[in-house]
């Protein structure tokens, strides 16, 4: 894992080298994911690279979490608090469509939950802007496969170095970088409204979907939700598509 490690610090060095800018930024959200890739852009650029934590209708441990990450990895960070405008984006456009009666409750709660995935976007756009950095993403294989995360929001990024990895080799990646044992061992939550967790929301967890990725036998109920995931999810993984030259 060692040498994978380094391999990925020399592959982030090289994409910014390519790209003619000057480092790497990630948003750390107190998740194991977040946390590994700040150790690794951290260790690629020990002076050009940024963590950006955005609370957003957040639980205050995953800000404790993500401070922990910042202490364990030593990356410079900020924190832009984003509540606010999201609640006042988010009020403005449940308020013109009540008005037009076409508001739709039962689809509140996940277009909120989106709508803070790419506020966050946005953000890390406007920092990596300001010094000439890419934006790195945090989604494993497992959240890859199955479009587990929001369509140009944590999805919308420039790097991508962890899409190879299993859940379980992120873990032990993790464990290498030293990452904190805590988040290293709490249960996977994109934080999206209180109580939720990733394999609750998925229906499988991600034991299943790296055996079922390393082309080892899960069950049918778990296949079956891994290949309906990957399947509805084709259009996350790819880009606006485009009709062919009539």
């Amino acid at each position: 894992m060692e040498e994978k490690i380094e391999k990925l610090v020399q592959w982030l060095q090289e994409q910014v080298k390519n790209a003619n800018l000057n480092g790497l930024v990630v948003g750390i959200s107190g998740g194991i994911d977040s946390a590994v890739v700040a150790h690794l852009i951290k260790r690629a650029f020990p002076n050009n690279s940024l963590g950006v934590i955005m609370p957003c209708k957040s639980n205050p441990k995953d800000m404790e979490d993500a401070m922990k990450v910042v202490e364990s990895s030593g990356i410079n960070y900020v924190k832009i608090d984003l509540t606010e405008t999201h609640n006042v984006l988010f009020t403005a456009i449940e308020k013109e469509l009540k008005d037009k009666g076409e508001w739709d409750k039962e689809k509140a709660r996940l277009g909120d939950a989106n709508m803070r995935a790419r506020l966050r976007m946005t953000t890390l756009y406007a920092v990596a802007n300001n010094f000439g950095y890419l934006v790195t993403g945090t989604d494993n294989a497992a959240e890859w496969y199955t479009g587990y995360f929001t369509k140009y929001g944590d999805g919308g990024v420039d790097l991508v170095p962890l899409v190879n990895f299993t859940k379980g080799e992120v873990r032990e990646m993790a464990k290498v970088l030293g990452v904190p044992k805590e988040i290293i061992e709490k249960a996977p939550s994109a934080g999206l409204w209180e109580g939720q967790t990733d394999e609750n929301e998925m229906g499988t967890t991600y034991e299943m979907i790296d055996k079922y990725l390393k082309g080892e036998a899960v069950p049918d109920k778990d296949k079956q939700v891994i290949e309906r995931m990957h399947r509805i999810s084709e259009h996350k993984r790819n880009l606006a598509a485009k009709p062919p030259k009539f």
